[in-house]
């Protein structure tokens, strides 16, 4: 398969650029700063870009089979670029043609605010992850909205943890039978299978050990 990944010099990012290379995909990174990317492979292109930049993101799409996106920003970040560059991804796959849309959000959005652990709900989202928090949900607003057959998927609290291939998954977790801990190689496992699975079509999931 061929696709385009935005936000391929993040921690996730890298994880699934090395994972669809190991696959045997085709994989454009769409990367602001190619000298962050240190990974080389014959199937790999690296291509330049601004995500807010709607013609270059227009360019880097056409042809692709799916598109993944794991934006990220700190913490602090005001630019919402999640919900800016996502916006551009969406209208560039409705121009070009460009169906299969996996995007990266994270638990705690929507519905699941409520599902979190209490330090989490009450003292580091609203101090800590505020603005990001708020960037995913707007992202995710226009994902729904959007055409394309599109899965968004949320993992827990991210870490550098090496690949088990066996997690929970689910649209609103017990919080009794989480860790709320998952790492970045297995969200990047489970984005690249919906793929070609279907059964999440037009679902936000969670992932988690």
């Amino acid at each position: 398969m061929k696709m385009i990944i935005f936000g391929a010099t993040g921690k996730t990012g890298r994880q699934v650029v090395q994972q669809a290379l190991e696959q045997g995909h085709e994989v454009t990174a769409f990367v602001r700063s190619p000298q962050k990317l240190n990974q080389k492979h014959e199937n790999l292109q690296v291509m330049k870009g601004d995500v807010r930049d709607y013609d270059s993101v227009k360019r880097a799409i056409q042809g692709q089979d799916a598109v993944i996106c794991t934006l990220g920003m700190p913490p602090q970040d005001k630019t919402s670029v999640r919900a800016n560059g996502t916006e551009k991804i969406i209208k560039a796959m409705e121009e070009t043609g460009v169906k299969r849309f996996i995007c990266q959000s994270t638990y705690g959005v929507g519905k699941t605010r409520s599902a979190l652990p209490f330090l989490m709900k009450y003292l580091i989202v609203p101090l800590f992850l505020k603005r990001a928090f708020a960037d995913h949900e707007v992202q995710e607003e226009k994902v729904k909205e959007s055409l394309l057959d599109w899965i968004i998927v949320r993992p827990t609290a991210l870490t550098d943890g090496e690949y088990v291939g066996r997690y929970q998954q689910g649209e609103l977790f017990d919080k009794k039978r989480v860790t709320f801990k998952i790492s970045r190689a297995d969200t990047a496992d489970f984005m690249l299978k919906q793929l070609v699975e279907t059964n999440h079509l037009h679902k936000t999931i969670g992932i988690s050990y």
